[in-house]
């Protein structure tokens, strides 16, 4: 028998039962431990006999405890466990001073991840400041020390940040951009003294392969058909959805699986209090699998694993636990302690047990958020929409977002005009761990984006403005001068640049996220893929002028180019292509790569000839006399003249003669007449070189 099982028998919770379980002798460690039958059976009833004549004395009227003449036994006995038997263990705890033992996977992730500093591929001074909390003059005292003059609102690159970091003694991180923000943004609002604290909902995130039944399986549990709306039966935007089972909320995110999301499952990861381990019985652990299992480990939550389509002929159970054991995942069928649940999507099998157990680890993990606090959320998703403008799907994490409530999100602002729920419905207020939908920014902020509300709406508006304004900075210096796409090739040719810039613009945040994500996971070391802007909505004016000063090709995702901004890329030769598939585009810019290197010239030396005698024709110019010296001359023959060690010339052959024939080559040994194109100025004794030029195309 497991623990949580005899503590639902004796209607306690698994984190209380522990404890008592512990005092009894008995070597438990979380509510999955097992308990021989005949100790538990013991357990039970001297638990219940010695609680008994404090039972019959319920019923007395001088007890604060009122309880009414018709309730039954059972009923009784549930309101004595919980009143009167929990307090009294906790109180002889305190007495004894003994801690009871920490719950099963329940460390706070948030202190880590404060701790820790990551910066992206540059950072500003006075921001750097503050993530090390030091002084901005000592920080740029000591930039000045390692010989480099910046202000408090200049930029400097990681590695120059990397090494100040270690002249202050402090450990860096390097870091993705959008990864960054979610984690240094996610401060706990439990630290703040006017909020009280109450459980909260656990958030689940449904990881791994795609075509596992992620979708599918959340669809069952939902008794809605989610999989069914997307393109192919495969996730395209992360989806949070809420649920209620045997009275008890949880809300459900679901990351897609594909490749190319990677960036996207991992913001999932990072909101998340639990990571539900999607592993298809019959294909086993994939690749995307793994990275889903170091995303979770990356955000240090816990990880149970559901394996499913346990319905199919060939599901192989011990396939998967044994390349779970390889990755340090060891089941409890394997003798480790991470939860494994069989189910399938199809039938329904096993799926009520792996909400139990979701249930059960989120008690022991005690849960909690602040309705009272200052009220923030997570952006999951942002995009939009014709008819509503800018829909930003957020998970409240702290406080209450209400309609009405100024708000302020990445560099937009607004107020709450309407939120809809998961099913679509309008809802007034929404408290901590509740996904929703909030109508009524100015803008459509960048997925793992913070939401916060903001005092007044006019000073939302500031901050916004403050924020829009150092962000167009940061694209002015990161453009370069005008220039149109035939400038930008011949830049590429005479190997000035090596760098395509792209702007972004798609139809959900989500997917251009992804997108760029493929797009820059393409560069080498010969070229590199820049994303200098990327946005949702349709392709328009400023896009196109950004694209024009910077030099930029624009790419777009599902979505539609005005007519204005058509306009202007004609005018200005700025390059718009427009994909529905991300593999296209993929592609398609992995051409332009390759054909931005252009062909790699090799130089072929074929011979050279010294110039012994010259004669000077009118109308026709300079002969030279020439013996071959080693090679051979060819009229096909690039020739080069050589004057004391100095190259005066590179050109063609006009004209190569035997004697009176034109002949095609002249090998070593020969004499041979030589006229070079378009020049006169030999003198005896000039070397001539033959060589051919070469071109090869060269490869990403």
């Amino acid at each position: 028998m497991r623990v949580h099982e005899l503590a639902k028998e004796l209607n306690v919770s698994a984190k209380d039962l522990i404890p008592l379980l512990v005092s009894e002798g008995l070597s438990v460690k979380s509510h999955m431990s097992a308990i021989d039958d005949d100790a538990a059976q013991l357990f039970k009833q001297h638990f219940l006999e010695s609680n008994a004549p404090e039972h019959d004395a319920l019923p007395s009227p001088t007890s604060n405890d009122v309880i009414s003449e018709d309730i039954d036994d059972d009923e009784a006995l549930e309101m004595y466990v919980d009143e009167k038997a929990i307090k009294y263990r906790k109180k002889r705890k305190k007495e004894k001073k003994q801690d009871p033992l920490p719950p099963l996977d329940s460390s706070d992730t948030t202190d880590v991840t404060v701790k820790e500093i990551f910066v992206a591929h540059e950072i500003q001074v006075k921001e750097l400041s503050d993530l090390v909390a030091q002084p901005v003059s000592k920080i740029i005292s000591t930039l000045m020390n390692l010989g480099l003059m910046v202000t408090q609102n200049q930029f400097i690159d990681y590695e120059t940040a990397a090494i100040l970091a270690h002249e202050l003694g402090i450990e860096i991180h390097h870091k993705e951009p959008e990864q960054t923000t979610v984690i240094e943004k996610i401060i706990p609002e439990e630290d703040d003294p006017t909020g009280t604290l109450v459980e909260k909902a656990p958030v689940v995130t449904f990881m791994g392969h795609v075509d596992h039944g992620k979708t599918s399986l959340i669809d069952y549990i939902r008794k809605t058909k989610v999989a069914a709306g997307e393109a192919g039966s495969i996730t395209q935007h992360i989806g949070a959805y809420e649920i209620t089972f045997n009275k008890k909320r949880i809300v459900i995110i679901d990351t897609p699986g594909h490749k190319a999301f990677t960036a996207m499952r991992s913001r999932g990861a990072n909101v998340t209090d639990i990571a539900i381990l999607v592993v298809a019985a019959d294909d086993g652990i994939m690749e995307q699998t793994r990275e889903a299992i170091n995303h979770a480990r990356a955000a240090k939550v816990p990880i149970i694993v559901a394996l499913n389509k346990i319905d199919k002929p060939n599901a192989d159970p011990e396939k998967v636990f044994r390349q779970l054991s390889e990755i340090n995942l060891m089941t409890e069928d394997w003798g480790g302690d991470t939860i494994c649940c069989k189910v399938s999507a199809i039938t329904g099998e096993g799926v009520d047990h792996l909400i139990e157990m979701i249930l059960i680890q989120s008690e022991m993990m005690e849960l909690k958020a602040s309705p009272d606090a200052p009220c923030k959320g997570i952006v999951i998703e942002s995009k939009m929409t014709r008819g509503r403008g800018p829909t930003v799907s957020v998970l409240i994490t702290a406080g209450t977002l209400k309609i009405g409530d100024p708000i302020i999100c990445d560099s937009f602002h607004g107020k709450v005009k309407a939120m809809l729920n998961d099913r679509g419905q309008n809802i007034a207020h929404a408290g901590p761990a509740t996904p929703v939908e909030v109508l009524g920014l100015d803008g459509v902020p960048d997925a793992g984006a913070i939401l916060k509300i903001m005092p007044t709406e006019k000073e939302a508006k500031r901050i916004a403005q403050e924020r829009q304004s150092e962000e167009r900075r940061r694209l002015l210096e990161s453009a370069n001068k005008p220039t149109t796409l035939e400038e930008l090739y011949k830049k590429i040719e005479s190997e000035e640049t090596h760098e395509l810039k792209l702007i972004i613009k798609g139809d959900v945040h989500g997917s251009v996220e992804a997108l760029r994500q493929s797009l820059e996971d393409l560069s080498t070391e010969k070229v590199s893929v820049s994303v200098i802007h990327m946005g949702v909505g349709d392709i328009n004016e400023s896009d196109v002028t950004l694209a024009s000063a910077s030099g930029a090709v624009i790419i777009g995702f599902c979505t539609k180019i005005d007519k204005r901004a058509r306009d202007i890329s004609k005018k200005e030769n700025v390059q718009i292509k427009t994909f529905a598939i991300i593999y296209e585009a993929i592609d398609n810019v992995r051409m332009a790569m390759q054909g931005m290197l252009g062909d790699k010239v090799l130089e072929s030396y074929s011979g050279a000839a010294e110039v012994r005698e010259t004669f000077s024709i009118s109308k026709i110019g300079v002969i030279a006399g020439c013996y071959v010296n080693e090679g051979k001359a060819s009229k096909k023959s690039k020739i080069r003249v050589i004057r004391e060690n100095e190259v005066l010339f590179e050109g063609k052959i006009a004209s190569l003669k035997r004697f009176k024939d034109e002949v095609k080559e002249v090998k070593a040994g020969m004499e041979c007449g030589i006229k070079i194109e378009n020049f006169n100025d030999i003198e005896i004794g000039d070397i001539f070189e033959f060589y051919t030029i070469e071109r090869v195309a060269q490869t990403l």
